[in-house]
């Protein structure tokens, strides 16, 4: 067997097409996270003022908000020219990504928040967390097939 390696450009050598219904479902996103993370807002504050308080009330709204509003279907896995293979970020950072993956910790020290509000808050971060790497992973289907849409409307049952 022969393998012949084709010679391969810069990655910004072709223009970016978007997905038939891009706009509309990065729109669908951003509003899946302001729904989010308003509810976050409307939970119970802790009894006296402390981190993670302060961080689930202010911090982690936020942070909902940022994923949901930085999808970005461009950054997807993808081969580098010189072969080799780069995960995609589905438009977040480092810093939102760790915020999201920390909430499971995080809930247990809320106390003053029923199982039920915890767990939905540990729903909500996996959903965003989910809907990130499905979209990093294989874009054109997540948006065109309603796999990222049907992600929003999870979020939604757990927020409801």
């Amino acid at each position: 067997m022969t393998i012949t390696h084709l010679p391969a450009g810069p990655t910004d050598d072709v223009p970016y097409e978007p997905w038939d219904g891009e706009e509309e479902a990065l729109a669908a996103a951003a509003a899946a996270g302001r729904r989010a993370a308003e509810w976050i807002r409307s939970l119970p504050q802790a009894p006296a003022p402390g981190p993670v308080g302060t961080w689930l009330l202010r911090d982690l709204p936020e942070t909902i908000e940022t994923a949901t509003t930085s999808l970005d279907p461009q950054d997807c896995d993808r081969m580098e020219p010189d072969g080799v293979m780069v995960d995609g970020t589905g438009g977040i950072d480092d810093e939102t990504r760790s915020a999201l993956a920390a909430v499971p910790c995080a809930v247990q020290d809320a106390r003053w928040l029923t199982p039920d509000q915890q767990i939905r808050l540990v729903a909500v971060a996996s959903l965003v967390l989910g809907a990130v790497r499905l979209l990093a992973e294989d874009p054109g289907t997540a948006i065109t097939t309603g796999e990222l849409a049907r992600m929003w409307d999870l979020v939604d049952h757990a927020i409801a």
